[in-house]
């Protein structure tokens, strides 16, 4: 399969999806940024998730806009890169965000001597007292 085929089958397939989703192609944008980044980032939970399922994204946007413009070529209708670019930020916008707040989102791991205390029997014990 030529790179203009996969070009026109990916083409194919967002025309269909707007149809049958009733959703502009700018929501299509946003929502499979949206899927893509809580996908890699659920099944990338350890150090560094939050950037992969960033970089997830990105990859996606570039190589979506890159496939469009491969068809555009083909067919002689090059649209402005204005329009690339925004169907690019339209698709990491909201995985940008979820990448600057999320660290702060999640619990910090208590340290070893909290949870050492938690453990003890003389707190259960002053817990038991006090209720």
């Amino acid at each position: 399969m030529t790179l203009i085929e996969i070009a026109s089958l990916f083409e194919e397939q967002k025309a269909s999806l707007v149809e049958l989703s009733g959703l502009d192609k700018d929501a299509l944008h946003i929502y499979f940024g949206l899927a893509l980044f809580l996908l890699v980032r659920l099944m990338w939970r350890w150090r560094g998730g939050w950037v992969v399922a960033w970089l997830a994204v990105v990859a996606m946007a570039i190589g979506g806009e890159w496939l469009d413009m491969t068809r555009e070529h083909s067919r002689s209708t090059i649209q402005p890169d204005a329009a690339h670019w925004h169907d690019i930020w339209n698709t990491i916008f909201w995985p940008t965000v979820l990448l600057l707040v999320g660290p702060w989102l999640q619990p910090r791991a208590k340290d070893a001597a909290v949870i050492a205390s938690e453990m003890s029997g003389e707190d259960a014990e002053r817990r038991l007292e006090h209720a």
